[in-house]
């Protein structure tokens, strides 16, 4: 294992804990690491709830609401008690150091050609956001936008953005504080002032120009309380003119039938709307309107099982992308002179299939054991030839006006930084345009894909990436983690979290786990409502493969995951508190009986099924359910739970609650702790050096209870 010296500074700090509503006052020495820990004294309330005639106590259900003081000062505390412990870890502002090190690189994004102006993004470094900027020809480059401008803090950034049919507008979405809810400035491309906006409330949404004067956009009716909580549960495609007041906007759509998630695209040409409507995150309907005549919306397809995308259009044939019929995918064209009739174009084979359109051709991607390749077709579908990529790994084409005679591709995968390609559609050959130039020697890292047996015995695939050279001793330090949910393939990628984890001597291991989309509608739905329980099983059955094979000890092991993710982190440490040293769950689904009465939560009911559905549903999650399987008198991992004051997405409250009960439930010596970040979502947009010091604060408190006491 390679080591990183560090030089260790005693300091004596006072950190307080609250116990019983008094302040007490207790020194650290962080040379020795943290003290014995004092949880603050969470209340537990008397709500209870009926569920099929069982009654399901909810004792900190106050905790779900994020307007409340009580609620507040609660958050205040942990914090306090949290940074506390950490900042007492030896070796965490080292690891902060190296973190930033490391970080501070250019990070170079694709050209994007807009009429005759050339837009790219560039990150120096350690800036919070990237930064937009414009080049004309014959003129030097310039910042177009600066998101870093928007806040002092770097906690807005730029969500979304679609240049006007001229290039002579952008629209374009901000986030602000990590927020879904979004505001929509157009900005003049010339002058680059802002002649119009805010378009508030919108959300899960990019603007699309109906032509160079007005663009669709969506949004929810407002929500009954806290905007961060609240349910939202219709949403409605509106028609926004420049220059008119919002509170004139028409609406184009959801006015006759409720869906949670309605998104509009407009056809390259301007004739089409195509609007994807549905009620959940699996399954839609689409209907196609003729901008060109007075026509309504015409359904194309009605059938709401089904996924169905749409990808382009040529003369009067638009192209979708359907699993209906299909469970690995196939691409079919449609005429709006019979839109009940559906043409293969690229048939389903047996790996899962993703199209994509530039310069009048179109890509296939398919995806093999969760990696890709590409291939390039004729608008018949027909192959012209495989786009040679320059190993395996992660990679797609970047979609590209009719006219183009180029495109662009990425690729990246575990040891390879994000790089970009330019692509001649003509004769196939592709040149490197740039690359993130990350301190990273690829050379000395291995990354391999191995097969292991689920407790069913499914074949489940997993990417195990470290240093060349480890000893299999089951000692290595090790990170496991996983996703599996909502048809979400897990493929090879870059990223500084990973490559760090891997110079400290760590391994990184990822599982594909069931629910993902990584070998088709199949796949995913062998993880979805009453088959959950598999993805918990496959992750396990991960951890014992690292255990078995000698890549590590349960001593030596986490568990990580995100969001779904973060369910699946709560329900395997409830499941089996034994086999992890450290469990990470992070902005997670952790309240399975009440998780669809927040915010967008009901669409999720396709991959959960919801505790109102049936007994046989309600008891199905209560048996999983990472909030209601914590046990008195069980010694969990050592656990650390992460989430955010503006996640509106998995709200906080998922994650209140379930520390709250661990901490009370949880008999052993490990810390069980929450961390709350201020000002930020559910993850998208956070600024640089928010997320520097979160995963500082989570490599620390992991090595350090895995018991590694110096690097």
């Amino acid at each position: 294992m390679s080591r990183i010296i560090i030089a260790i500074v005693i300091i004596t700090t006072a950190v307080f804990y609250f116990v019983g509503g008094r302040e007490h006052a207790e020194p650290m020495d962080q040379a020795n690491g943290p003290k014995q820990l004092v949880y603050p004294v969470t209340q537990r309330g008397e709500v209870v709830d009926t569920y099929f005639g069982v009654e399901m106590a909810d004792p900190y259900r106050w905790l779900e609401d994020d307007m409340s003081e009580q609620t507040g000062a609660w958050v205040v505390a942990q914090n306090e008690v949290t940074h506390g412990y950490l900042k007492a870890i030896p070796y965490r502002s080292k690891i902060e150091q190296v973190l930033t090190q490391k970080w501070d690189y250019e990070k170079p994004g694709r050209p994007i050609h807009e009429a005759d102006t050339t837009y790219w993004f560039f990150n120096s470094g350690l800036q919070n956001q990237s930064v937009m900027y414009q080049q004309r020809p014959g003129e030097e480059a310039r910042v177009f936008l600066d998101p870093n401008t928007l806040a002092a803090d770097g906690t807005t950034s730029l969500a979304s953005y679609e240049f006007s049919p001229n290039g002579q507008r952008m629209a374009y979405a901000v986030s602000e504080g990590g927020s879904d809810w979004r505001k929509i400035y157009v900005m003049d491309t010339n002058s680059l002032e802002i002649i119009d906006g805010p378009v508030v409330d919108a959300k899960f949404t990019t603007p699309k120009w109906r032509d160079n004067e007005s663009f669709y956009y969506s949004v929810y009716e407002k929500p009954d309380g806290s905007e961060l909580s609240a349910k939202t549960d219709r949403h409605l495609v509106y028609l926004h003119r420049l220059g008119a007041p919002q509170s004139d906007d028409t609406l184009a759509f959801g006015n006759a039938d409720k869906y949670r998630y309605v998104f509009a695209q407009v056809t390259e040409d301007g004739q089409y709307l195509v609007i994807n409507a549905a009620n959940s995150t699996s399954g839609n309907r689409v209907f196609v309107q003729d901008l060109t005549s007075a026509n309504e919306l015409v359904p194309v397809d009605q059938d709401i099982s089904s996924d169905t995308d749409f990808v382009t259009s040529m003369g009067d044939e638009l192209f979708f992308l359907t699993n209906k019929n299909a469970p690995n995918k196939r691409l079919v064209a449609v005429s709006m002179a019979q839109p009940d009739q559906w043409r293969d174009v690229i048939a389903e084979s047996e790996h899962v299939l993703d199209v994509t359109a530039a310069g009048g051709y179109l890509f296939s991607r398919v995806m093999v054991d969760a990696t890709f390749k590409l291939y390039q077709h004729k608008a018949d579908g027909s192959l012209v030839r495989e786009v040679a990529l320059p190993a395996i790994g992660t990679a797609d084409i970047y979609e590209a006006k009719a006219d183009q005679d180029f495109t662009y591709f990425y690729f990246y995968n575990t040891t390879t930084p994000i790089s970009y390609y330019r692509l001649d559609l003509a004769s196939g050959e592709s040149s490197l345009h740039s690359r993130h130039a990350v301190d990273f020697d690829s050379e000395q890292y291995v990354s391999k894909q191995v097969f292991y047996t689920s407790k069913d015995g499914t074949r489940v695939p997993m990417l195990i990436s470290h240093k060349k050279g480890i000893t299999l001793d089951g000692t290595t330090p090790t990170m496991l983690y996983g996703y599996g949910g909502f048809n979400i393939s897990l493929t090879p990628q870059f990223s500084l979290e990973r490559a760090t984890w891997m110079e400290l001597g760590g391994i990184y291991a990822v599982a594909n786990l069931r629910g993902g989309g990584e070998y088709g509608k199949a796949w995913h739905r062998a993880g979805t409502q009453q088959q959950k329980q598999n993805v918990f099983d496959d992750f396990i059955a991960a951890a014992e493969y690292l255990i078995v094979e000698g890549y590590t000890s349960s001593a030596r092991l986490a568990i990580s995951g995100r969001s779904n993710g973060g369910l699946l982190v709560g329900a395997t440490m409830a499941q089996r508190p034994d086999l992890f040293a450290v469990a990470l769950p992070a902005v997670g689904v952790l309240d399975m009986l009440r998780y669809h009465q927040f915010t967008a939560g009901a669409g999720w009911a396709y991959d959960y099924g919801t505790a109102d559905d049936s007994a046989e549903m309600f008891n199905y999650l209560r048996g999983y359910s990472p909030l209601h399987n914590l046990s008195g008198g069980v010694a969990y991992p050592a656990t650390l739970v992460t989430t955010a004051d503006h996640d509106d997405r998995v709200v906080p409250a998922h994650s209140f609650k379930f520390a709250a009960e661990l901490q009370h439930s949880h008999k052993g010596e490990q810390p069980v702790l929450i961390r709350i970040e201020t000002s930020v979502g559910h993850g998208a947009g956070k600024p640089t050096d928010k997320a520097i010091e979160e995963l500082a604060d989570i490599f620390a408190f992991t090595l350090w209870n895995m018991g590694v006491e110096s690097l």
